[in-house]
């Protein structure tokens, strides 16, 4: 199912925002060598996350080269070590049929397989918080010897790829698991706390020392703006890199449908039924009472817990959630005999990457339109001459523009635009303006303007620059209109 996910991987472009910015990002700390700070534009330092999602494209890019491909490579790879922990923890806790379907579970869920293969820094959160909690659970179960130092490294996995917000996520569970275990608090002994809080301080320390040396002011913004302003204030005006994401409180809870689907519907409606034929309280109590299984419901419910009273908040601040999710409903699935859930399972296991696929087949042909920059960048390099300007945007450039141009695209303005015109220095002005911008309008910036291509946002305008005498001979004609006009308002006069 994972491997499918290479279609969309290679063949979909990026659209805009999240893929083509954080890509970008990427592009630009592989081509600089600047492995300290990544930068959103030149000399504007990107504050909003820790680097390790972008060290790692930046890596698949000096390993694999740019393309889209290489830049989704290592959000697949730390997927399917994810799904190794799902199998892991599956297994221990009950059997190896359980740990099967719990993996297909989860790599079928609808988030899950999205971000397989999609440039984001959540997939890698998700790795950390599941590589910390699966090996608590293990240690607390009585494994030993690496368990419990993947324990910290999952702990630094999330410190530096999206920061503090990690150890809340990986706190919550294990809290919450406690309260209701409290015999189990000496089991807290397992683990090396001191020399792995030492680990976990040399390992993720130092990049936040250098980046706020490099770029002073980086811990306030990250620490306080993001951490604590974004979640609580709705409106948060502060955002450097866009804009807050205004949600209901309580709205990741609907995330949550959305991103466990199919599974997590089939699993409600399977939850109402048991419900009503009076074995909710059983599955409940159960739930709650044994060890393992708690502590998948705790880690489960611990990130939409946190987000609830969130007012900025996005789906996937739900994939942390996930492989925890996907046990609980894995072993309620594995343990079917019949009825039409159990006909229809494997249905389901297909349904997703299938959409997707298909999504990904009828973008590719051009019957969806997408708002990705690719198609009219790969134009203006095949057609531009030496002695052509570089592709302009009318006041705001895409992120997918940057990318797909290698930061060659510039913004302007309309009075830089007719500055351009005016100092002669190409021959042709290539101008990015509004797709629903009428004949009329391009006009008053420009008559001298050919529409040329046309997305689901911009249209392409090639505009003639006149040279030399050319142009002396249109100011001459422009005086000269001006005069008559004059003369004719003059003689119209009583």
């Amino acid at each position: 199912m994972l491997i499918s996910r290479f279609i969309g991987m290679a063949f979909f472009p990026f659209a805009d925002t999240t893929e083509p910015r954080y890509a970008e990002i990427a592009r630009w700390m592989a081509e600089t060598g600047d492995w300290i700070t990544p930068w959103f534009e030149p000399g504007v330092p990107f504050w909003g996350k820790p680097p390790l999602s972008f060290w790692a494209q930046a890596a698949a890019i000096k390993v694999l080269g740019l393309s889209e491909f290489s830049l989704r490579l290592p959000s697949w790879l730390a997927t399917i070590a994810m799904v190794w922990l799902v199998w892991r923890l599956a297994r221990q806790i009950w059997d190896v049929q359980t740990a099967k379907w719990s993996s297909l579970v989860f790599a079928t869920m609808a988030l899950t397989y999205i971000s397989a293969g999609a440039v984001m820094t959540d997939s890698f959160l998700a790795l950390g918080t599941t590589l910390a909690l699966v090996s608590f659970c293990l240690v607390m179960s009585g494994e030993r010897g690496p368990w419990q130092w993947l324990f910290f490294i999952g702990v630094v996995i999330g410190l530096l790829s999206k920061g503090p917000l990690a150890v809340v996520l990986i706190g919550i569970p294990i809290v919450s698991w406690l309260l209701l275990f409290r015999q189990e608090v000496g089991s807290l002994r397992k683990l090396p706390w001191w020399r792995g809080s030492v680990l976990t301080i040399l390992l993720a320390g130092p990049w936040y020392v250098l980046a706020e040396l490099k770029t002073p002011g980086f811990l306030d913004y990250f620490i306080v703006g993001e951490h604590i302003r974004r979640f609580l204030d709705p409106g948060w005006a502060g955002d450097l890199y866009g804009s807050a994401h205004d949600q209901p409180k309580g709205m990741i809870w609907v995330f949550w449908f959305w991103a466990s689907f199919p599974w997590g519907v089939v699993a409600l409606m399977g939850l109402v039924v048991g419900w009503s034929q009076g074995r909710g309280l059983d599955v409940m109590r159960k739930a709650v009472s044994v060890s393992g299984p708690c502590f998948l419901l705790m880690s489960a419910l611990a990130p939409m817990l946190f987000f609830t009273v969130a007012g900025n908040t996005l789906w996937t601040y739900v994939l942390p959630s996930l492989p925890f999710t996907a046990p609980l409903i894995g072993r309620w699935v594995a343990k079917l005999e019949s009825g039409w859930l159990f006909r229809g399972r494997a249905v389901m296991v297909g349904l997703v990457p299938l959409l997707l696929t298909v999504f990904v087949g009828v973008a590719a042909t051009g019957w969806e339109t997408l708002k990705t920059e690719k198609k009219l960048v790969l134009f203006y390099q095949q057609t531009r001459e030496a002695d052509d300007s570089p592709l302009l945007y009318l006041d705001d450039i895409p992120f997918s523009a940057r990318f797909y141009s290698q930061g060659a695209a510039r913004e302007v303005t309309e009075e830089g635009v007719i500055d351009m015109q005016q100092q002669g220095d190409y021959r042709h002005l290539y101008l990015a303006v509004p797709r629903d911008w009428s004949a009329r309008q391009v006009a008053e910036l420009t008559g001298s303007a050919t529409r040329v291509l046309e997305n689901r946002r911009y249209q392409l305008l090639a505009i003639e620059v006149l040279q030399g005498s050319q142009q002396s001979v249109s100011v001459a004609s422009a005086v000269v209109r001006t005069c008559n006009m004059r003369f004719l308002l003059l003689w119209c006069l009583p």
